[in-house]
């Protein structure tokens, strides 16, 4: 749908048990999971970026990050089918490069996954017992290698690449730990597990051969290429008792942000005694640093371990604890959470980690180097988040802030622009609903036992009225702020938010209320229930305006348009429905889901509904039964609340999985919503005596500083002291120094000054020696030479005489080879005869010798396999009798493994019962009391209840009085409108007459209007085409002067050329300027291309008929239009005519009536009577009449004076026609044959 679009700019919430669910993508970005896909976030700016999931998407079961911190691997559970993708997190926004999948795979869903140093290879583990480790070539969506990994039960299992090899990977789980090598197509097993197994529930990689790995006993094993190394055991770590907090055990708890964030160390950890005493140490998760490694054997705890050079090659450095809530309603328990992943920034300088509640850790590493305790604490990463289902959500006008409240019992202030959390409030009941006032400083909160309304302060939340509402699921400030709703159960009631008055109270739901909604004037209520209702209530009246009920259907969420005219409402029937006028307009099917909530923009022209899967659909209105909508991937549960706010900027979504979603609003086809940055109001609530602790506080620190200021103006006086005798004593030193060090300088100087005249003098002698030496060597090397040269000649002449004699010498040796030649040649000749004759001989005693031999082989061959047929029955003799005794020694060992397994188990379990029985006990007795409260409440209800009831009882009897004197009267009516009902049927019959007659006239309006219409088109052409052709012979008469013109100034040129014509040259020089002058290549080219003007001109004035065409034919309809709506203005208007005779004729009748009636009166006189008596009372009879017989005489009027102005019309009309059909013919006869005629020139 291009008319509406909506991006996330904001996720608070984090999703839980995710393997490799946090790591850092740079220094300040982290990556963790939320809601139904991935979020970036950077630390310091606080901007966040989501990456959706695959469609249908459940959620993050697991994820890893490349080495090089450009690609991102996600599993997720999408419907019935598990997917594996990989996306590139290289852009502004991440994009979805592949998805792997394999048919020789069974589908299962994938619990850990890891790259290897290269980024090329995937490795995947599926979920024991029957698991699969997978290695894919991710880029090529290709499977490398597979093989199938058995385990001894069900657990966690991980997967990991060694990070200096690209083909090593290790896997752990339940009962198992073993390394593999990839090579050509094929994952090897390099170790043999030795030992008995364990449940290894995490690992890490230290080195290039080192793997450390934690078991759910509390163990830590560190392998060196596959071989144990070195073991130890860890203990069950209880929080420190430095500083025993006595915090009050308050009814609520509060955070203020971000005070809270930077005071970590006050909420230290207290001991939770009974439960943990008895607890196995659980190592479930490990990381690796340059220094050694961290890992967590405790809920709530982080230990760090560095490396050393004795025996033990790991030693304990530091316990990092997370921080206490000493505002908790169970501060023991707030702290002690389980930790499930650990990550290092790329430095090292931060920690962050995950725990099971959905928070996010982090621990500034330097601080380590800084201070030199042993025991440190975390804090949060920005805020703690949402813990369990958000079941309210409501946003104010003034601020930008809305406002949450969870299953988790908290209620929370968010800023939507900041991205921060401002207020954080924990309470002892679970909190349903919540609404904020539009001022935005005050709000409701439905808790099980009341309705609450609180005062939003600075850093806290002041409980200011209390109503008695149980079990409140719903409640709404009116957009003015002065009224509030609440639901109790199927009534609604309305309060007073000045005087807290209950105002009204809204009765007629037959189920229980699911939501309700205000109107933008707050004079109109719309609510919905568990059975099908929709009710419109007016609260001016406290009655229901309009109804619409469908019973199959159980409404769970409903919206307003922002005129109150059409009512959106969602179900349980997978339906968007649009209701307006007490019916059912509209449905839009959901395909196969249910839709949860909605909610529409303040322009009227965007929705958005909220699904079960977690979706968010974008609608544009009005709605269409094809599936016209953008669905966008957010929650991993059921949308749970939904709202715009009111600039219709951002939408703001909460789920059951406890994420809240922050949407930038994109309206594409009414217009980009205005981004206008409105003024919100900056104003807070706190209390009196918050600000006298406040004052009091800043003056007791004043007096600290002024304390403070004299001391270290003291100390460092004494320090100024100390530190002068210091520099004294110091520039006596430095000043012997430098006086020793001159005097050495000189020294030194002086014995350079006599080296450098000692090694001129050692120079000067040196280049003598070395000129004498050249000298010598020059004379003794001519000498040289001049021997050399008498030798060389020597040698030439000796030269001569001995190639002479070797010709003589090789004539002589090449007679004496062939001779020596063919002697050889007979020679060995015959010595190949002999050899041949002896070959043939040897070649018969190998024969012999063969067959000997093969003999003597089969007879040692068999003597062999008898031995070792012996010896292998021995053997085997003895193997089994070897494996019979380590069957019975496994037997004994497992049976052993499995009775420690189960007591073991049966500890834990006893532990988690006692601890169950106790939560139950305290849930029971809070069920107890407020069952108590039920009832007592129950009973008064039933007391006013038999009250009312004896009240409507009687009210009853007086109502039944009544309707018995209302049947007496009845009767006699009925007798009247008899008597009338006769006199009314001769007026029908003149009734019906008047109508036809008006029948026919309207119809014979309607045909002059059809005529006039067409006229009018046609008068519209022939303007336009005279308008056309009056502009196209402006355009000629224009050309036509300018060739004039042109002409005369080449007259005038060509006359001064003839002036040259005895002079040759001049002549040409002056035709040639003249060529310049008025022969130019846009003429040259214009003269080519004539014809094509010509069409070109004939195709524009074709487009532009038929746009004039175009215009004419809406403009036609538009005045259709407008004569429909004059002819239905007639027809109201001949109406209302009609209905004032009817009304003058029943006058009539009555006046008849009464006439009739005087006149009896006066036969029964006329005796007793004068004539002075009678006349006047003649008078009141006639003035009457007369007075009754004018309407009848009015209306005969009015219908004649209608007759003479439709005929009066008439006569125009053909006056026009006339004068239309007279210029149509002139325009004809002047015009259009000048028109055809040059057009046929054009075209020639």
């Amino acid at each position: 749908m291009a008319g509406a679009a909506v991006l996330p700019v904001a996720v608070f919430g984090c999703r839980p048990r995710v393997a490799g669910g946090v790591c850092f993508l740079e220094e300040q970005v982290v990556l963790h999971a939320a809601g139904a896909g991935c979020l970036r976030l950077h630390l310091e700016h606080k901007w966040h970026n989501f990456i959706p999931g695959t469609e249908r998407s459940r959620g993050v079961q697991a994820l890893a990050v490349s080495p090089n911190r450009r690609f991102l691997a996600v599993s997720e559970a999408a419907g019935a089918q598990p997917v594996l993708a990989v996306y590139e997190l290289t852009a502004e926004r991440a994009r979805r490069r592949k998805v792997l999948a394999a048919d020789e795979l069974p589908e299962r869903q994938t619990v850990s996954l890891a790259f290897s140093p290269d980024s090329r290879l995937l490795a995947a583990a599926t979920a024991p017992p029957e698991g699969h480790l997978a290695c894919w070539l991710w880029e090529k969506q290709q499977l490398a290698a597979a093989v199938r990994v058995q385990a001894a039960g069900s657990g966690p299992c991980q997967v990991s690449f060694n990070p200096q090899d690209n083909t090593q990977v290790c896997i752990t789980g339940n009962g198992f730990f073993k390394l593999f090598k990839y090579s050509e197509g094929l994952l090897k097993q390099m170790n043999l597990q030795r030992g008995e197994p364990e449940n290894y529930l995490c690992h890490a990689w230290l080195s290039e051969e080192e793997v450390i790995c934690g078991t759910d006993t509390g163990k830590l094993s560190l392998f060196e290429t596959g071989e144990l190394h070195w073991k130890t055991s860890l203990e069950y770590r209880k929080p420190p008792r430095e500083l025993e907090d006595t915090t009050t055990k308050e009814y609520e708890s509060l955070y203020a942000f971000p005070n809270c964030i930077s005071g970590v160390s006050s909420g230290l950890a207290f001991e939770d005694n009974g439960l943990q005493q008895h607890s196995l140490p659980q190592i479930l998760a490990v990381a690796a640093y340059s220094k050694g490694f961290a890992c967590s054997p405790s809920p709530g705890v982080v230990l760090l371990f560095e490396k050393t050079e004795e025996k033990e090659v790991y030693m304990e450095s530091q316990e990092v604890w997370l921080p206490q809530d000493r505002f908790s309603t169970e501060p023991k328990k707030s702290g002690r959470q389980d930790i499930t992943c650990i990550c290092f920034s790329p430095s090292e300088e931060t920690m962050v980690v995950s725990t099971n509640k959905n928070q996010l850790y982090m621990f500034a590493m330097f601080s380590t180097k800084l201070t030199r305790e042993k025991t440190s604490y975390f804090a949060y990463m920005n805020f703690p988040l949402h813990s369990n289902s958000i079941t309210g959500l409501d946003m104010c006008i003034w601020k930008p802030i809305l406002a949450t409240c969870s299953l988790d019992r908290s209620v929370r202030i968010w800023n939507y622009k900041r991205n921060t959390l401002e207020l954080c409030k924990e309470y002892q009941e679970e909190a349903y609903t919540v609404s904020l006032h539009p001022t935005g400083l005050f709000c409701l909160v439905g808790f099980s036992d009341k309705l609450r309304f609180i005062s939003v302060l600075y850093e806290d939340m002041h409980v200011f009225k209390e109503f008695p509402v149980k079990k409140c699921r719903e409640c709404s400030f009116s957009n003015g702020g002065h009224l509030f709703a609440a639901v109790n159960g199927n009534v609604i009631q309305i309060y007073s938010s000045i005087t807290f008055e209950n105002v009204t109270n809204l009765k007629g739901h037959t189920g229980k209320v699911h939501a309700i909604k205000w109107s933008a004037d707050d004079t109109k209520l719309v609510s919905c229930d568990s059975h099908g209702a929709v009710y419109g209530w007016n609260l001016l009246t406290g009655k229901k305006e309009s109804e619409c009920v469908l019973k199959t259907c159980i409404y769970s969420s409903i919206s307003l348009t922002y005129d109150a005219k059409i009512i959106f409402a969602v179900g349980s029937d997978q339906t968007l429905k649009e209701i307006s006028e007490s019916s059912i307009q509209h449905e839009v099917p959901a395909d196969d889901v249910v839709y949860t909530t909605v909610a529409v923009s303040r322009s009227g022209r965007l929705i958005f509904v909220g699904t079960s899967l977690g979706t968010i659909r974008a609608m544009k209105y009005p709605l269409t039964l094809k599936k016209d909508f953008k669905e966008y991937q957010a929650h991993a549960g059921a949308v749970t609340k939904m709202t715009v706010t009111s600039d219709d900027q951002f939408l703001l979504t909460a789920s059951e999985d406890g994420c809240i979603f922050i949407w930038k609003v994109h309206d594409k086809e009414g217009g980009r919503v205005k981004e206008t940055e409105l003024e919100y109001a900056e104003e807070v609530l706190i209390m009196r005596s918050d600000i006298d602790e406040k004052s009091q506080a800043i003056q007791d620190l004043q007096i600290c500083v002024r304390d403070l200021q004299t001391e270290s103006d003291y100390e460092l006086r004494l320090k100024d002291m100390y530190c002068e005798g210091k520099i004294k004593v110091l520039e006596e030193k430095f000043t012997q120094e430098i006086d020793s060090l001159k005097t050495k300088y000189q020294i030194l100087e002086e014995e350079k000054e006599k080296q450098e005249l000692q090694h001129q003098v050692k120079l000067s002698e040196l280049m003598d020696k070395q000129a004498r030496e050249v000298q010598r060597l020059e004379s003794d090397s001519h000498q040289k030479i001049s021997v050399e040269n008498e030798k060389y000649q020597e040698l030439q002449v000796k030269s001569q005489k001995m190639e002479e004699e070797y010709e003589k010498q090789l004539h002589s040796l090449e007679e004496s080879k062939t001779r020596a030649v063919a002697e050889l040649k007979e020679y060995y000749e015959k010595k190949l005869k002999h050899k041949s004759v002896l070959l043939e001989e040897a070649k018969k005693n190998m024969r012999k010798q063969i067959e000997a031999h093969e003999e003597m082989e089969i007879q040692i061959y068999e003597e062999g396999d008898k031995e070792i047929l012996e010896l292998k029955d021995k053997y085997e003799r003895e193997l089994l009798e070897e494996k019979e005794s380590n069957i019975q020694l496994k037997g004994e060992i497992g049976v052993m493994n499995k009775r420690l397994d189960s007591l073991q188990k049966e500890l834990k379990d006893r532990n988690r019962d006692i601890e169950e029985m106790r939560l139950e006990q305290q849930k029971l007795q809070d069920v107890i009391t407020s069952l108590e409260k039920d009832i007592v409440a129950l009973k008064t209800d039933i007391k006013e209840r038999t009250e009312t009831i004896l009240e409507k009882e009687k009210h009853i009897y007086d109502l039944k009085m009544k309707n018995q004197e209302l049947q007496n009267f009845k009767f006699v009516l009925n007798y009247g409108i008899e008597e009338f009902k006769s006199q009314i049927e001769s007026r029908e019959n003149d009734i019906e007459t008047m109508k036809k007659q008006i029948s026919e006239m309207e119809e014979e309006l309607e045909q002059f209007r059809k005529e006039s219409i067409e006229l009018k088109l046609n008068i519209t052409q022939l303007q336009q085409k005279q308008k056309a052709t009056a502009r196209e012979v402006h355009r000629e008469m224009e050309k036509k002067q300018d060739m004039e013109t042109l002409i005369k100034r080449f007259k005038s040129d060509l006359h001064n050329c003839v002036s040259f014509i005895n002079d040759s040259r001049k002549l040409k020089d002056s035709i040639r300027e003249l060529y310049t002058k008025y022969v130019h290549q846009s003429d040259m080219v214009g003269a080519q291309a004539e014809d094509a003007d010509l069409q070109q001109q004939y195709k524009k004035q074709q487009e532009t008929n038929e746009r004039n065409l175009a215009v004419l034919r809406k403009k036609v309809v538009k005045d259709k239009e407008m004569h429909d709506t004059a002819y239905m203005r007639v027809i109201q208007e001949n109406v209302s005519l009609i209905k004032e005779i009817n009304d003058l004729r029943q006058e009539l009748s009555v006046a008849n009536a009464h006439v009739h009636d005087l006149q009896s009166a006066l036969k029964l006189y006329k005796n007793k009577k004068a004539v002075q008596d009678t006349a006047p009372s003649s008078e009141p009879l006639s003035s009457p009449a007369v007075l009754r017989l004018n309407p009848e005489m009015e209306g005969e009027n009015i219908i004649e004076m209608q007759q003479l102005e439709i005929q009066s019309l008439r006569d125009q009309i053909q006056e026009m026609g006339q004068a239309l059909n007279y210029q149509v013919q002139s325009l004809s006869v002047r015009n259009l044959p000048e028109l055809n005629l040059e057009r046929s020139h054009k075209t020639q």
